[in-house]
């Protein structure tokens, strides 16, 4: 495979870059971890008018028509900058979901809808602490309603729609549910990460519609969870990068003994290191943005992969870039630890570490004689 972006992929990463540059600083983010507000609504806002939010949506649909190749790259930024936003939830999860599942009214009903971010969505699947299997889903879908609990809803706080996994009459299936004035009552959690917004959300008697195929639900959540993991991967890569640039940047001015820290042969080593997984999982991303953009039978072990190297490179940048610190790294004032709160939160979306582990090896091809 000989894959590259192109030139106009790396214009609206340049764009996106940009906009988070310019109302997406530190500080910005801090706000939302020191709870002055929930999200960073100027940043949504902004991310929705240059058509972020609807690059993959078709132009048919109210979105850009650009495709996921772009999409891959806006993701890299938003996990740079650490946006406070509910860009995944909507974007990689929800619209995906209808994308590949939805009706045609549904899609047109909703899409333009999340493609100009007056609406935010998310998808609502955990419901114990315990391993997730189709047999543990317990909230139940009657044909018109929903009653029931979701815990760990990413977002579930800021959004208007949700996509449920439920069971019914068929097994599970998918239901979509507006969450407005709709019998919803949400509780908010706390997270490692509070720049990333996660609630309980209990149903009662709440209207909502199948969306796919009734009893089909489990399989329709694993395709769209190997599409969103691309997305998150990338998204993961652009945090692991930024950890990296800022521990080589301050082992380049901190100086110890009269000389740069960054000369120590141990943090060479560990900057080493970090670099090394950093461009294997942008490799295996690369690889997993050609198998989405194309739609590959590849794209269940593509995805896989590129969840792996992009969980493993950002928590050891992560940790690491706090070790480059020192001491300093573990005060509140220096930016690691937003880094670290969210290495850790993205390792848990979609299923941990070991969950994509084992895709991962499902997906392998069989080569036994």
């Amino acid at each position: 495979m000989n894959f590259d972006f192109s030139e106009d992929d790396m214009m609206v990463r340049d764009q996106t870059a940009r906009l988070l540059a310019d109302n997406c600083a530190p500080s910005v983010v801090r706000s939302v971890l020191d709870g002055q507000s929930t999200y960073a609504e100027p940043v949504w806002r902004g991310l929705a008018q240059m058509g972020l939010t609807g690059t993959a949506i078709p132009e048919a649909l109210g979105g850009s028509g650009a495709g996921y190749l772009p999409l891959c790259l806006v993701a890299q930024e938003i996990g740079a900058a650490l946006a406070p936003v509910p860009f995944s939830s909507s974007v990689y999860l929800a619209s995906e979901a209808l994308l590949k599942y939805g009706s045609l009214a549904q899609q047109q009903l909703w899409l333009p809808q999340l493609a100009a971010g007056s609406v935010s969505a998310t998808i609502a699947v955990v419901e114990s602490p315990h391993a997730l299997t189709e047999s543990s889903i317990a909230v139940a879908w009657d044909g018109a309603t929903l009653n029931g609990t979701k815990l760990l809803v990413p977002d579930g706080e800021l959004v208007d729609l949700a996509v449920v996994v439920a069971r019914g009459t068929d097994g599970v299936s998918l239901c979509l549910a507006d969450l407005r004035d709709n019998g919803v009552e949400r509780s908010p959690i706390e997270t490692v990460d509070p720049t990333r917004n996660s609630a309980t959300l209990t149903f009662t008697n709440t209207t909502a519609e199948l969306l796919g195929e009734s009893g089909q639900g489990w399989a329709e959540l694993d395709a769209v969870q190997d599409r969103a993991a691309v997305l998150f991967s990338f998204e993961q890569l652009g945090g692991a990068q930024r950890a990296l640039d800022m521990a080589v940047a301050y082992s380049q001015e901190r100086f110890a003994f009269g000389r740069a820290i960054g000369s120590f042969q141990a943090l060479k080593h560990m900057m080493a290191d970090m670099y090394v997984a950093l461009k294997l999982a942008e490799s295996n991303c690369y690889y997993a943005a050609w198998a989405l953009a194309s739609d590959s039978a590849e794209l269940p072990l593509a995805a896989a992969t590129a969840r792996v190297s992009a969980t493993q490179a950002y928590q050891l940048c992560a940790r690491d870039n706090i070790q480059v610190h020192g001491g300093m790294g573990f005060t509140w004032e220096f930016d690691c630890h937003l880094y670290y709160r969210r290495s850790n939160y993205l390792a848990l979306q979609l299923g941990g570490l070991a969950d994509w582990e084992d895709k991962l090896i499902a997906a392998l091809p069989n080569t036994a004689a």
